[in-house]
Parts: C-alpha cells; structure tokens; sequence
C-alpha cells in the first residue's frame, strides 16, 4: 500500500499519474524485507531523502517534495519532482549588454546556481545552504571559489546566516542585506552589490567575491563591495582592460562631478561675491 503526499503546484498531475501507476504495478510478495533493499531496487536513479521523523517530513513536503508512505516501512521517501512555476532566463531588462549572453537569473535558487555552474566548472566553486526564517524557511545559498576567499569572513557570514532572529524574508535580500549588515547613518554607501546577469556574478566569484543567493530573488548579492565595484557596468567585462578601465574612471569622475558640482553651482549663484577674479562667467545673466 503506497501513499502520496504532495503539494499542488510544484507537480504536474501527469509526473504524479505516472509515479503512482509505477509504485502499484510492484507485486507484494517481491517488496524487499528493510527500507535500503527498496530504496536500491525500485528508486535506483531518482534525486530522494530519506525522512525518519514528523518534523522533516512537513519541511520537505512544504518543500515541494513528494513523499511517499509506504505499508510496512517506518522511514518515509521524499522524491525530488519538483517543477516551480517560473518564467524563462530573459536578459535582464535593466542590465543589458551589447555583446555576451543573454540569460538572467530567475527567482530560484537551484537554477540560478546551476547558471553559475555551468560557467564555472571548477570543484573548488562551493554552494553552502541555509534555512532562513523560523517561518518562511527560505532558501539562502552562499557561493564563493574556495582558496581565493578568507575562510574567516565566510565562517563569519556562515555564523550569521545561522544565527538570524527573523521570522520571515518579507523582502527577500533585502531583509536579508539588514540583518547581515545593519545599516548605519554615518555610513550611507551600499554595503552589497547587486546583479541579476550570471556572467558579471561568476567574473566576480573569480575575483574572490562571495556570492548570496536568495530564494524568490532574481538578484544575487556581491560582497565585499567597493564604490568602484559598483560603478561598475556589465559591458565593462566585455571590452578590453584598458577600456574597461578608462570608462569605470570615467563614470566615477562623472558621478563625483554630479555630487559636488551642482550644490557649488547654486552657493555661488546666492552668494555671488565668493567667487574668485575671473570666475564671473559661470554666473547667469537676465
């Protein structure tokens, strides 16, 4: 006697049809005696947990896991089938580029990692996951090129991760980002830096960055971070070093020109007097 528990939504009704008709074709007289015999002779290849008690059973199954009961076992098999509803890997609409790919990330964790992977192929790039969320339960994964990091920042990061006094991620990174580094006053500079394009988060992961990944984000967080880093434009990957790096010097003395340019412009407009011999032609004339 099997039973099925799943949660509508993460599995087609054919894949669950399917599934079922597979299990109940099983003759009783050739189920194996212990749980490992059916486990290596009738789900050899499936993606499957084993579940021994109650707790884990309802965080898997609210998981999108379907678990599967079966007479005369204690233990309890959570199959992997899971399909979240999602859209497609789209370039982002707000960082494009003229040249590369063409993909973004999505809201899920699993296929935002396997576009990292896929560029990466080095067994040094490690994912560690987190529960986040004594409710929501998210899914936090932390990415980084193991030898190119200090193991003392990720142990760091790994002990907050774990150690977060929040109920749920109602804004997803973002709740995430306040409770890693809470903002303070006298520091108003972005502390992450963010992208949705799985080139610049791998290029950055080369460079020694840590990567945190955010269930139900498209986003994926960059730390540690500088004012140059985020300045920084996705076509500048895929230009030549000098290029690249003329117009990052480029965009930053624009963005400081912008800050200290405009507030000079209107004290000297009030207070025209302090302006030196010869500067008088910045003034406007009626």
């Amino acid at each position: 006697l099997f039973s099925q528990f799943a949660i509508d939504g993460f599995l087609k009704g054919e894949i669950s049809q399917m599934v079922m008709a597979y299990f109940c074709k099983i003759p009783e007289d050739t189920m194996p005696e212990n749980f490992q015999g059916f486990l290596k002779r009738e789900i050899p290849y499936a993606d499957i947990i084993e579940v021994t008690d109650g707790e884990t059973f309802i965080h898997q199954l609210l998981s999108g896991l379907t678990c599967l009961l079966i007479d005369g076992y204690e233990e309890i098999v959570a199959i992997d089938l899971r399909e979240y509803p999602s859209r497609s890997v789209d370039e982002p609409e707000t960082d494009k580029v003229l040249r590369g790919s063409r993909d973004g990330f999505l809201e899920s964790v699993i296929p935002n990692a396997a576009l990292i992977r896929r560029r990466i192929r080095d067994v040094n790039l490690q994912f560690r996951i987190f529960k986040v969320g004594k409710s929501s339960r998210t899914d936090v994964a932390l990415a980084y090129m193991k030898g190119k990091v200090d193991e003392e920042d990720i142990a760091k990061i790994v002990e907050k991760l774990e150690g977060i006094p929040v109920n749920a991620l109602t804004m997803n990174q973002e709740s995430l980002a306040e409770m890693l580094f809470p903002r303070k006053w006298w520091n108003p500079f972005p502390k992450f830096k963010y992208t949705e394009r799985p080139d610049t988060a791998s290029a950055c992961l080369l460079e020694g960055s840590i990567a945190i990944i955010v269930d139900n984000s498209p986003a994926v967080m960059i730390l540690p971070t500088s004012l140059f880093s985020i300045l920084e434009d996705a076509n500048d990957y895929y230009f030549p070093p000098i290029t690249g790096t003329y117009l990052r010097f480029t965009r930053m003395a624009t963005a400081i020109a912008a800050l200290f340019v405009t507030p000079l412009f209107v004290l000297f407009m009030n207070h025209p007097d302090w302006l030196p011999d010869g500067w008088e032609i910045l003034l406007l004339s009626e």
